[in-house]
Order: structure tokens, then C-alpha cells, then sequence
């Protein structure tokens, strides 16, 4: 799996050709899917130059904003108060949904527990819980691996369950250094994108499949039917903003996206297209 950190540029370009080149920021969540997205684009579309980067959907729709983004990557919707600053700059963007991702809590493969409720998932990341023995029996503290603030993942997570996560939570910069905390810590519990555990993300670890209430089915994010219908509670879209002048410029992309063959590559990638 290819570090979140890396920034790929599809084909490499001289500073020349950098006005031809549709530059994508933003969600982490997104940047594998990405990526290989462009890289298949690129094959047919040579004449097309594609850049890919992470730092979160923060980053990518104030980069969308300073104009150093043509296509910004968030795993939530924008909020009102980043419209209104779209609109204080006259810049009138659109939105386009593209796939969508289910958040998976993982834990260590060694930790006895074998699901968990919302309730236990908020008592767990708003610090109620401190310690695992109430849940498992083991006594051991908890130990939170979480996202940045800027982060769609963070916010989405926090709307879901409607807490504020413990001041506590340790803050990582992407889905591959959550995952390689979890390997490290067997006392600790994070979440990540689906897709990076269902793409070779999953030794060492478990995820949980999550239930509502006291004899509900619990549902697995990497569950593809349960989410095709809508069961599970911490599914989202995908979204890709752009500023509406800049729509011709990537098109071609988009296009490709919601084709046949970009559906079946984000299905690969272990996201599920939008039909």
C-alpha cells in the first residue's frame, strides 16, 4: 500500500506544462483510491497530467480556495462556514460523489472482543471508558488512536456518535500510522478507512463489526452487501469539490471516474461506487 505521504505525480511534467496538469488535495481517506485511479486514467489519457496529495479534507478544500487545488478530496461535506468563505471570494464550486467508504474500528487480533456497540464506541472515544475490563474482562487502559481535527474521518466519527473524542486520544497524521499503532499497542483501539484494511492492511489487527442496540446484527464495514443496502451505521460519501470555471479542465477525469472501469477499480480498491 502506498504511503499516504507520497505525492504521486502520474506523469512527471516541467514547471512549463504545470497550467495542463489537474491537481487533486486533500482527504487521506481518498488518496489511494485515488491514485489508482489516475494511474489507470493516465493509460488512456496520456495527454492528461494527474497529481495526487493527502493531508486531509481541510487542507484540500483551502487549497481548492487559495486556487493551488483544481479538485479537492473530502471525506465530508463542506461546512458553512468554508462556503462562506467561497462566497466572500465570489468562487462558486460544485460537488461531485463519486464512491463511498465505510469507517472500520480495529483493534488488536488479540484483544478478546469480538463486536461493540455505538454506546461502547462513544463511551470508549469521549474517555468514559478508561480501561478495557468493563468490555473484555482484561484490565488494561485504553488506548485511543484517532485523526486530526482537520480531518473528515475526525469529524465524521465525532457527528456520528455525537460526542467530543478525550483530549487524550492520540492524534495521527493517516490511516497507515493508526493501523501500525493498533499492530504495536494491543491495549489500543482506532478507525480508519475500510478500504485500507480490505487492500493487505489487516495482520495483526481486528475489526469490529458494529451494532445499535443490545441484540441488533452487528455489521462489518468490510460487509459489501450490508452496505450496498444502507446497514451500516458508520458508512459516508466520497466527495471531489471543484470550482464550476474550472469544470472543463477535469472532466476527462471525472468521467472516467463514473465509468465502468472507475467503478471497477474503486471497487477493488475496496470502497463501493456510487450507482
Amino acid at each position: 500500500m502506498k504511503n499516504y505521504f507520497i505525492c504521486l505525480i502520474v506523469l512527471l511534467t516541467s514547471c512549463s506544462r504545470d497550467n495542463g496538469t489537474i491537481k487533486i488535495k486533500g482527504s487521506d481517506t481518498e488518496v489511494n483510491l485515488a491514485v489508482q485511479l489516475a494511474e489507470t486514467f493516465h493509460e488512456v489519457n496520456s495527454s492528461v497530467f494527474v497529481s495526487i496529495s493527502g493531508g486531509g479534507s481541510g487542507l484540500g478544500i483551502a487549497s481548492l480556495l487559495n486556487g493551488t487545488a483544481d479538485v479537492a478530496n473530502s471525506s465530508r461535506s463542506i461546512n458553512h462556514g468554508e462556503i462562506d468563505l467561497f462566497k466572500k471570494q465570489g468562487v462558486e464550486i460544485d460537488s461531485f460523489l463519486f464512491a463511498q467508504d465505510a469507517i472500520a474500528f480495529v483493534v488488536a487480533d488479540d484483544l478478546p472482543i469480538d463486536s461493540i456497540s455505538t454506546t461502547e464506541l462513544g463511551n470508549l472515544l469521549n474517555g468514559k471508558y478508561k480501561n478495557w475490563s468493563s468490555l473484555t474482562g482484561k484490565d488494561m487502559p485504553v488506548n485511543i488512536y484517532g485523526r486530526q481535527s482537520n480531518s473528515g474521518t475526525h469529524d465524521f466519527v465525532k457527528t456520528k456518535l455525537g460526542i467530543d473524542f478525550t483530549p487524550y486520544a492520540k492524534q495521527m497524521s493517516g490511516n497507515a500510522q493508526i493501523l501500525e499503532a493498533i499492530r504495536a499497542d494491543h491495549s489500543g483501539i482506532g478507525y480508519v478507512g475500510a478500504g485500507y484494511v480490505s487492500q493487505g492492511g489487516s495482520k495483526g489487527i481486528k475489526v469490529l463489526p458494529v451494532y445499535l442496540k443490545k441484540n441488533d446484527k452487528a455489521i462489518s464495514p468490510l460487509d459489501s452487501s450490508m452496505i450496498a443496502s444502507g446497514k451500516y451505521f458508520f458508512q459516508r460519501p466520497l466527495f471531489q469539490y471543484y470550482r464550476k470555471p474550472s469544470y472543463g479542465k477535469i472532466k476527462s477525469f471525472l468521467d472516467f471516474e463514473k465509468s465502468d472501469e472507475g467503478k471497477k477499480i474503486i471497487h477493488a480498491s475496496g470502497y463501493y461506487p456510487v450507482k
